[in-house]
């Protein structure tokens, strides 16, 4: 089995977090540090060591910086406050990611399709104690990028997939700030159809997905996303969002977030409130309904990304759980061909069609 996870805030956390990726899970948790085992996202569940042992080959790993005053309310005092101290910090995230291929033989950065190939038949013919983690960069929300023109200085430092927001940007509106591109953002559009990049519509204002797809024309994805039938915020996205992106061949990944998954949950009613096979599966089984085919979701599990163990379906305790969302899937009726595309396939083609 081959599994990706199309949206995990690796750098973010280690810089921001203290959660070394390197560690697992366990050493996490059994630290009980207040930025590492246990801090306001819960119980952490990524490790690198628990991603291998999951069987993950393929992560999205993000630059994502926050603002100071977040739409989500509270002081951050560890964001930025203007678009020269978003580069910064999403530049020592690049650097992160840097560090990583360069010391630790577990993790390969993918920034071509041959890059990609390559890794992929290593993963597969390796030993599973000789496999590595593939990372391709995606950037969630454009504010590190000061000015449009600078996307290909970005694109050559390696970002390969870029959201243009979280919240409200200088490029888009997005989760809680409702409104349309900006100048920038639609020049910024304009310029990625000049490169091999792929553009996430996750957490994109709906005035501003309708807007920008009629500018971009190269590949969209959802790396994170959940059905608005189900979830009805602006977080989630509408069926006609859903059907453009099944024609634009775009993969939807579907967040492993309880929130997410069901609009009556909350953290007072525990973790056995929400289970894969039943409400993960209504998220995917919607995507596929509208679709007529199983081609256009995955996993975007967004794990230790403002939540943590708690907050995940009943079944999972961690990253090395995927794969029981393959046992949901194969009691639910799928086949073994549509199980292994959601499961990874589906990211695996998107990628070797995106890459350059």
């Amino acid at each position: 089995m081959l599994i990706v996870d199309a949206h995990e805030d690796i750098a973010y956390n280690a810089l921001i977090g203290a959660r070394d990726f390197r560690t697992s899970v366990a050493d996490k948790r059994a630290a009980n540090d207040a930025n590492s085992g246990q801090g306001r996202e819960g119980l952490a569940t990524v490790g690198l060591p628990d991603l291998l042992a999951g069987d993950v080959a393929l992560v999205f790993s993000t630059i994502y910086v926050s603002p100071k005053s977040s739409a989500f309310g509270g002081d951050n005092r560890a964001g930025y406050g203007t678009p020269q101290e978003a580069e910064a910090m999403a530049r020592a995230q690049m650097d992160y990611y840097r560090r990583l291929g360069d010391e630790d033989a577990r993790v390969r950065l993918i920034a071509s399709r041959s890059d990609l190939e390559s890794h992929l038949a290593h993963w597969q013919s390796a030993a599973p104690d000789k496999r590595r983690v593939g990372l391709v960069t995606l950037m969630e929300g454009a504010d590190p990028i000061v000015k449009p023109d600078d996307i290909k200085r970005w694109f050559d430092a390696g970002v390969r997939i870029l959201g243009l927001s979280w919240s409200q940007t200088r490029y888009a509106g997005g989760t809680r700030a409702p409104g349309g591109l900006t100048d920038d953002g639609r020049k910024l559009l304009k310029l990625m159809n000049d490169l091999p990049i792929v553009w996430d519509v996750s957490h994109l204002a709906e005035e501003s997905f309708w807007q920008g797809i009629d500018i971009f024309h190269g590949r969209v994805i959802a790396s994170h996303s959940n059905c608005r039938a189900f979830v009805p915020t602006d977080r989630q996205l509408t069926d006609d969002m859903i059907r453009k992106l099944i024609e634009r061949d775009a993969v939807i990944g579907v967040v492993l977030y309880n929130r997410f998954l069901n609009a009556e949950w909350e953290p007072d009613k525990g973790k056995q409130a929400v289970t894969l096979r039943e409400d993960a599966l209504k998220h995917i089984d919607h995507i596929c309904q509208i679709a007529g085919n199983a081609r256009h979701v995955g996993i975007g599990s967004d794990f230790d990304g403002g939540f943590g163990m708690q907050s995940i379906p009943a079944e999972m305790d961690s990253v090395r759980d995927f794969g029981k969302l393959g046992d949901a899937l194969k009691n639910a009726g799928y086949t073994q061909a549509d199980i292994n595309g959601i499961l990874g396939g589906n990211w695996v083609r998107v990628m070797k069609e995106s890459l350059p």
